[in-house]
């Protein structure tokens, strides 16, 4: 009788711990069958996973689609920003199902409203893509064998990587801003004075704190682009455009703006010190 009370003890712990509320197993670079087509994931700590879709055309990389899965509040989300589509917003999915197969579902999504994990080896997933009932898509992906950076690039300082949030090709994800002219057409010139005297003292303030490495005014065009802002360490986009309304001149709306998702070097705040030693004017 012992014996069985410990059998089933022991299979009660395996069934409450041997299943991942966590897909791990994605981290590394996967191909989809028969084209060539990837998805690769790191694991930033315990409770985020952050990746990337992207093609291999003429050997250059094409960015497609930014990804996450992460751990918030006792809930595991998916969440996925498409290249140039929604505006660069967010759209998430909410962990259903954790067996052998990881479920991410938003039923208010148009399509898809499902997407799902299933590990079939460790060096095979399937995915599947759909509205939860008929329409949808489904593919094999292989894990690769990439190599280890820290053989392949011998200047590799995993210190500084780290600090900076690069992923295993130095890269991360950025928010990008274009600015444009806004809908106040007022011309009181006190108010678009101390506007834009807010909208620098701003951006100042944004450098200080770390949030925002590159900006810049852009040359005249007739799309009345205005300039451009880089936002970094930002969580989402909810995030970055409440950030933005700290800016006096959007905030008057003599400026509006475009947001975007970008991926570049994480070494690009780098470049900061050095931008404050060769100035002579300050605007």
């Amino acid at each position: 009788m012992k014996k069985l009370f410990l059998l089933i003890t022991l299979q009660i712990v395996n069934l409450a711990f041997g299943q991942s509320k966590f897909p791990d197993y994605l981290q590394g670079t996967w191909k989809m069958e028969n084209k060539e087509i990837y998805e690769h994931w790191d694991k930033m700590n315990s409770q985020i996973l952050k990746g990337f879709s992207y093609k291999l055309k003429n050997g250059q990389m094409e960015i497609s689609e930014h990804l996450e899965i992460s751990q918030r509040n006792n809930q595991t989300i998916y969440t996925a920003s498409v290249i140039n589509q929604n505006n660069g917003k967010e759209i998430r999915f909410k962990l259903t199902k954790t067996d052998s197969t990881f479920v991410f579902e938003n039923p208010a999504h148009d399509f898809p409203k499902k997407i799902s994990y299933q590990k079939l080896s460790d060096n095979e997933i399937f995915v599947q893509v759909s509205d939860g009932k008929q329409k949808g898509f489904s593919y094999k992906m292989t894990k690769q064998n990439i190599k280890d950076t820290t053989v392949a690039n011998p200047n590799y300082d995993k210190t500084l990587a780290d600090k900076l949030g690069g992923d295993d090709y130095g890269m991360k994800s950025y928010f990008l801003v274009i600015l444009k002219t806004g809908t106040n057409k007022t011309t009181d010139k006190a108010l678009i004075n101390e506007s834009f005297r807010g909208h620098l003292d701003n951006i100042n303030k944004l450098v200080e704190e770390g949030k925002l490495i590159v900006a810049g005014p852009l040359g005249k065009n007739k799309n009345n682009y205005r300039g451009i802002f880089i936002l970094n360490n930002i969580k989402n986009i909810e995030e970055a455009k409440e950030l933005l309304q700290t800016d006096l001149a959007i905030k008057n709306q003599l400026l509006d703006y475009e947001i975007f998702t970008w991926y570049g070097s994480a070494a690009l705040p780098e470049y900061l010190p050095f931008s404050d030693k060769i100035w002579k004017l300050n605007p």
